[in-house]
This record gives structure tokens, sequence and C-alpha cells, in this order.
């Protein structure tokens, strides 16, 4: 784990599973974000005063109108830019109930999905790629858990 520069953005974002698949927004394709029109782990900034807890939660609630009964902290990953508060929960509900709040798609991934680093959006209606970050948070989750399944 890697010490938190003042300096970088404090974000809080949601490792969401249920059985072999993994819950993963589709960025929207604009320019000024980070990794447009990739897939991604859904979550946002820690606001000034908030925990990342808190941020996480509230994220949540926000982008797809659900929160799991249970987060706990999986890692921290941090770089000059960005660190990363990295949550896991088990999604409870079906896809359908989801209500996607922000970003261009949602679906569930397959570890082969987030091998291969892409996944078929039907909404943008092409393959997208899997923001490199994102990708490797997942590899090493996948890893972690890996006896779990």
């Amino acid at each position: 784990m890697s010490k938190i520069s003042q300096a970088v953005t404090t974000v809080a974002i949601a490792i969401l599973y249920r059985d072999d698949g993994y819950l993963m927004q589709l960025r929207d394709d604009v320019p000024g974000i980070l990794y447009p029109g990739c897939w991604g782990l859904f979550g946002g900034h820690v606001e000034p005063g908030e925990h990342p807890d808190e941020a996480v939660r509230r994220e949540l609630a926000e982008e797809i109108g659900y929160v799991p009964p249970q987060l706990t902290l999986f890692e921290t990953y941090a770089d000059d830019r960005v660190a990363r508060h990295v949550y896991q929960g088990c999604l409870e509900v079906s896809l359908t109930e989801l209500v996607l709040g922000e970003g261009w798609d949602m679906d569930i991934l397959t570890k082969g999905d987030i091998k291969r680093g892409e996944h078929y959006s039907a909404r943008a209606q092409q393959i997208r790629p899997l923001g490199s970050p994102h990708q490797q948070i997942l590899l090493d989750f996948i890893n972690t858990h890996q006896n779990h399944d």
C-alpha cells in the first residue's frame, strides 16, 4: 500500500460481485474525465470531511440506487494522481433492479471479460476497454478470492 499524498484525488469505489460476475459502469465518453468510454467500478470522489466508508455508500446510492447491506475495505491503491479506496460487497439484486444514474451503460462482466480487458456494451453497441487501474484491481481481487468461488 502506498502513502497517500494530500495532492491526489481521493475516491471510494466498489467491487460488487454476484456468482462469477462483477458489476461495472461504462464511463461516459467525454473529455475531462479519467478513462472516458472505458468500463470501471462504480464510486466516486470523497468529499472534504467525508470518510471513504460514507463516500462509497453515497456514490453507489447516487449512481445505481443500491447499496449492499455489507461493504468492507478490500485495499487502497494510490499513485501520483488518485488514491482509490476499494470496497467489496455482494450484489444481492438483479441488474434490472438497478437504476443507472451516472455513466453510459452498466453490466455484469465475467472473469474472462476482465482478463481480456474488454466487454461489449449493448447501449454503445461496441466492445469497450476496461480502464487499466480497474482491470488490475479486479484481477487482484479475483486472484485473492479464487479459492472462495
